[in-house]
């Protein structure tokens, strides 16, 4: 099974190792038919500290890294990119 691949903006980055990742969808309400937007914040393992706050990065599922931590930074934003489907490619600021 493949692993999950998902596009967020980093919104914290102080813990060692660790980034928070804000991830947005957008899905049509059943009933209001309006979209709705929803956010969610997942904690990745980032071995390197090379991810800095405001930058938009990829995850991708892993093994539980910890009790909150089971997602990881993808460092090659072409392959990620290929992996999830968007077909956009973006590059590493560091």
């Amino acid at each position: 099974m493949p692993k999950r691949v998902l596009q967020g903006v980093v919104v914290s980055d102080k813990t060692d190792k660790t980034i928070v990742v804000k991830v947005e969808r957008r899905f049509t309400h059943p009933v209001m038919k309006k979209t709705v937007r929803r956010s969610k914040n997942y904690h990745a393992h980032d071995e390197a500290n090379v991810a800095k706050v405001g930058q938009t990065v990829f995850i991708e599922e892993s093994r539980p890294f910890s009790k909150t931590k089971t997602w990881k930074l993808v460092e090659d934003q072409a392959a990620a990119a290929e992996a999830s489907g968007t077909g956009v490619e973006a590059t590493v600021e560091a």
